[in-house]
C-alpha cells in the first residue's frame, strides 16, 4: 500500500519561500511519477508540478512556473516542492500524488490521473 507523508508547511508572509516534502513507502518510487496540487477553502483542487521519478522530467502550472521548483533525492524516495516568491493566492492545503509515469502530464491538465496521495499539508501565506 502506498503511503505518502507530507511535511514542511506553515505560515509566510509575502514573498517568502517554504520547502514540502513527501516521503514514499509501498511503492516503486523509480520510473513513475510524482506530483504536487494543491486545493483552496472554496476552490477545486488544481495540478501544481509533477516529476519523473525515473529522470528529470517535470512539468509546472503556469501559475508557479519561475517561483516553484519540484526536485527529488531518489535514494530517500522523496519529492520536494521548494516555493519561492509566495503570493497570498498560494494559500492551499497542499496535495503529494503518486502514480505511473502517465500520470504526469496531468497536473496541468485539469483532470489528476494520480490515484494515490498524502494527507496534505497546510500552506498560508499573508499579506
Amino acid at each position: 500500500q502506498v503511503q505518502l507523508v507530507e511535511s514542511g508547511g506553515g505560515s509566510v508572509q509575502t514573498g517568502g519561500s517554504l520547502r514540502l516534502s513527501c516521503a514514499a513507502s509501498g511503492y516503486t518510487y523509480n520510473n513513475n511519477c510524482m506530483g504536487w496540487f494543491r486545493q483552496a477553502p472554496g476552490k477545486e483542487r488544481e495540478g501544481v508540478a509533477s516529476i519523473y521519478t525515473g529522470g528529470v522530467n517535470t512539468y509546472y502550472a503556469d501559475s508557479v512556473k519561475g517561483r516553484f521548483t519540484i526536485s527529488q533525492d531518489n535514494a530517500k524516495n522523496t519529492v520536494y516542492l521548494q516555493m519561492n516568491s509566495l503570493k497570498p493566492e498560494d494559500t492551499a492545503m497542499y496535495y503529494c500524488a503518486a502514480d505511473n509515469l502517465f500520470a504526469c502530464a496531468s497536473v496541468i491538465r485539469g483532470k489528476s490521473a494520480f490515484r494515490s496521495w498524502g494527507q496534505g499539508t497546510q500552506v498560508t501565506v499573508s499579506s
